[in-house]
């Protein structure tokens, strides 16, 4: 950490990782997600251990939800996102797979959120658009932000992305993020390692800063 002109300039994750710093979010770790992971009950491992030291060490939580508006309320870009997602060139043949209290929108019952943490809804891949996280993390004084969950190419680089363009430091603990597809997660994670304006850690690295300990 430096200063310029009574600024404070953090360039490490221990510069971030405390609790009045930095929040932990988790994206979409939903069942329906999960299901279609190769490695789910591994990732729902490892972030449940990311999360019971979040939460040890009282750093606020919040979580994501990717919802599904039915297909009455989809409009021209929902459908044609939908129809590319599904593989179908018919508009009829699109099945929303997210609306609201079905089986595959509900987050995983290994990661329950507890009372004190938030569950924020969105319909984009960002995480920051559409919904009041970053409000939140500023309202609560907070400069950062650790991500984990699934899935890193289709919606946890554009959060990170669009997080740190909106002057928030993105955290991504790269081992509790799942991929889709193998190549294009390796892509995403190359990119934002070459913006260079987030800070990408291992979870064990990750657990041993929200403990105050080093790895």
């Amino acid at each position: 950490m430096t200063t310029l002109n009574g600024i404070r300039i953090d360039s490490g994750l221990g510069d971030v990782c405390r609790r009045d710093r930095m929040a932990l979010v988790v994206y979409d770790m939903q069942v329906g997600i999960v299901s279609q992971l190769a490695n789910g009950a591994a990732i729902v491992e490892r972030i449940g251990q990311v999360l019971e030291a979040a939460r040890s060490g009282g750093f606020r939580v919040v979580f994501l939800r990717h919802m599904s508006m039915p297909t009455k309320l989809m409009g021209a870009f929902q459908m044609r996102q939908a129809m590319a997602w599904q593989r179908t060139t018919d508009p009829e043949g699109v099945r929303p797979w997210f609306l609201r209290d079905s089986p595959g929108f509900a987050i995983v019952p290994e990661l329950a959120p507890r009372e004190d943490e938030a569950v924020l809804d969105k319909l984009t891949f960002s995480a920051v658009e559409g919904t009041p996280l970053a409000f939140v993390l500023r309202d609560c004084g907070l400069v950062s932000f650790a991500i984990c969950g699934a899935v890193m190419e289709v919606g946890i680089e554009p959060t990170v992305r669009h997080g740190a363009d909106l002057g928030l430091i993105p955290v991504v603990v790269e081992d509790a993020c799942a991929g889709g597809h193998a190549e294009a997660a390796a892509r995403s994670v190359a990119n934002i390692r070459f913006m260079g304006d987030a800070i990408v850690a291992g979870s064990v690295e990750m657990i041993s800063a929200m403990e105050g300990r080093s790895p």
